[in-house]
C-alpha cells in the first residue's frame, strides 16, 4: 500500500506537481500521426493537465499549441488553419508554425507590435507513427528515446490509441502485473485448450508464478517464472516499465516483437494509451491458438466517433457507463472467466472500476506485487530528488537505454534468467530460429 500523501505524489500531474514535473523531462506522444492531416482543424490536445491545440501546416508541419489567442484570450480552436499558420478569427492576428506573430490587420500600417507577440508553441517531432512535444522548462529539448524501430529506413510502423477514463498509475500497473493473465483473461481456459508445448498451456497449467525483479537504467526489468512442462525448464515471461510512462509487456516470444505502450496522463483522471510497433514484426496467433475470442470483441472494441471535446478521442464502446458490455450469462457459463469481450475490454473494466484515482491506502499487496511495488519506488525517488535537488530522472539523457525487446522464453531450469536473454532482450539482433507461434496466444 501506499500512504495518501504517496498516492497524491504518484497520481497528480498537472504543472508544478512533483510527478509532473518529471514527466516534462521527457518528450511526451501526443497524437497518431495520421491525426493530423496538412490544414487540418485544429485538435484539442489535453496533456498532463494542460490545455493545448494541435495542427498540421500546409506543408506538413505538426505544431503544438497554447489554447488561448496571447491577444485577448479567445481560444484558437476557432481558428483558422490557413497558409502555414493559423489566424485568429477574432481579430484575425496570424501566426506561423513557430508561433511568431506574421499578421496583424487591425493594427495600423507600419505597426511593428506584431514582432513583440507570440503565440506559445512547442517543440515537436515525429517518430514510430506518433507526435511528440517536448513541454518541459530546458531551452534545448533533451534527445528522443531511441527505441529500435524508430529510425526504420522505410519509416513504417503501425500506432494507434485508446482512452481509459482513470488515472495514468492504474492503467500502466495492469501491463506490469502477469499474473492476472492467468485470471482475467484465460481464466476459463483448461491446459488442454492451449497447443501442447505453448506460452499459454504452460501460463493455464500454472496461474501461480514465481518472480524476479531488477532496477536498470530505463526504469525496471521483472521475470515472471513457472515450470515449462518438466522439472529441467523454465517459461519466463520477461516484461519492462521505462521512465516515465512506458511499458514492453511479456506477450510473445522474447527476441521476435517490438513495441511500446505509452501511457500518457491527459490529466488526473484520463489516460491516452498509445501504441507504437515496427510494421513488420506484428504478429497476429491464428486464430486456432486464440482462447475467449468473440464476435463481440470487435463490437465492444469499435471506437465512438470522435468529437472536438477535450475527451472526445479513442473511447471505446464498451464504456463504465455501460458496465463495459458484461454479459453475465456467458460469465456463468463457463465459456468465458469475465463475460467481458475480449483481452482489451477486460483490461478497460477492470482500471476503469477501480474510479478516478484509486486510494491506494486501501490496497493489500502480496508476493506478485513486487514489480508493481518495485516502480513506484523508483517513480517516487525520481519525481522527489527531481523537486528536491534539480537531479535529472533517469533516462532523459541516454536515448540508447531504450533499446530494449520482452516477451517470453523456455530456459534451462538452472540458467541465469539475464545472462541467458541479455542477445534476447537486445533491440536490433534478428532471431530467425525463433517461431512466434511458440506463445500459442500468450
Amino acid at each position: 500500500m501506499l500512504s495518501h500523501a504517496d498516492n497524491e505524489t504518484i497520481c497528480r500531474v498537472g504543472r508544478g506537481t512533483p510527478m509532473g514535473d518529471l514527466m516534462r523531462e521527457y518528450w511526451v506522444p501526443f497524437a497518431l500521426a495520421k491525426e493530423l492531416e496538412p490544414d487540418c482543424d485544429p485538435v484539442r490536445i489535453m496533456l498532463l493537465g494542460e490545455r493545448f491545440l494541435a495542427i498540421r501546416t500546409t506543408s506538413g508541419t505538426p505544431v503544438l499549441m497554447d489554447e488561448t489567442c496571447p491577444h485577448r484570450g479567445a481560444s484558437m480552436w476557432y481558428a483558422r488553419n490557413e497558409n502555414e499558420g493559423i489566424r485568429c478569427v477574432y481579430h484575425g492576428w496570424k501566426f506561423d508554425g513557430t508561433g511568431a506573430c506574421v499578421d496583424m490587420p487591425n493594427e495600423p500600417v507600419g505597426s511593428n507590435f506584431k514582432d513583440k507577440v507570440r503565440l506559445p508553441t512547442y517543440p515537436v517531432t515525429e517518430a514510430g507513427g506518433l507526435v511528440w512535444a517536448y513541454i518541459g522548462s530546458r531551452h534545448t529539448p533533451p534527445p528522443m528515446p531511441s527505441f529500435e524501430w524508430f529510425d526504420n529506413p522505410d519509416g513504417t510502423s503501425a500506432s494507434w490509441a485508446f482512452q481509459r477514463e482513470c488515472n495514468w498509475l492504474q492503467a500502466l500497473e495492469g501491463d506490469i502485473d502477469t499474473s492476472h493473465f492467468g485470471f482475467l483473461h484465460v481464466g476459463h481456459a483448461d491446459p488442454e485448450d492451449a497447443p501442447e508445448g505453448s506460452f499459454l498451456r504452460y501460463t493455464i497449467e500454472d496461474r501461480a508464478p514465481r518472480y524476479k525483479v531488477l532496477d536498470t537504467e530505463f526504469g525496471a526489468t521483472y521475470g515472471a517464472y513457472r515450470p515449462a512442462g518438466s522439472e529441467d525448464s523454465l517459461y519466463w515471461r520477461f516484461a519492462h516499465f521505462l521512465f516515465p510512462f512506458y511499458t514492453m509487456v511479456p506477450t510473445g516470444v522474447l527476441g521476435t516483437k517490438s513495441q511500446l505502450r505509452a501511457w500518457v496522463p491527459m490529466d488526473d483522471t484520463h489516460t491516452m494509451a498509445f501504441h507504437s510497433a515496427p510494421a513488420a514484426r506484428r504478429y497476429t496467433a491464428p486464430a486456432s491458438q486464440k482462447v475467449g475470442i468473440t464476435e463481440r470483441e470487435a463490437t465492444a472494441t469499435e471506437f465512438l466517433p470522435n468529437t472536438s471535446d477535450w475527451f472526445g478521442r479513442f473511447r471505446i464502446t464498451a464504456r463504465v457507463e455501460n458496465d463495459h458490455l458484461i454479459d453475465r450469462a456467458l460469465q456463468r457459463s463457463g465459456e468465458s472467466y469475465t463475460g467481458l469481450a475480449g483481452v482489451n475490454v477486460e483490461d478497460q473494466a477492470i482500471t476503469e472500476s477501480m474510479g478516478p484515482i484509486f486510494d491506494r491506502t486501501r490496497e493489500h499487496l502480496g508476493s506478485s506485487d513486487i514489480m508493481v511495488i518495485r516502480v513506484r519506488r523508483r517513480l517516487l525517488a525520481a519525481a522527489r530528488a527531481l523537486a528536491a535537488e534539480g537531479t535529472v530522472p533517469p533516462a532523459v539523457d541516454a536515448p540508447a537505454v531504450y533499446q530494449q525487446r520482452s516477451g517470453g522464453i523456455v530456459l534451462p531450469a538452472d540458467a541465469d534468467w539475464m545472462e541467458a536473454t541479455a542477445e534476447l532482450r537486445k533491440a536490433g539482433v534478428e532471431h530467425p530460429e525463433l517461431d512466434p507461434a511458440l506463445a500459442g496466444g500468450a
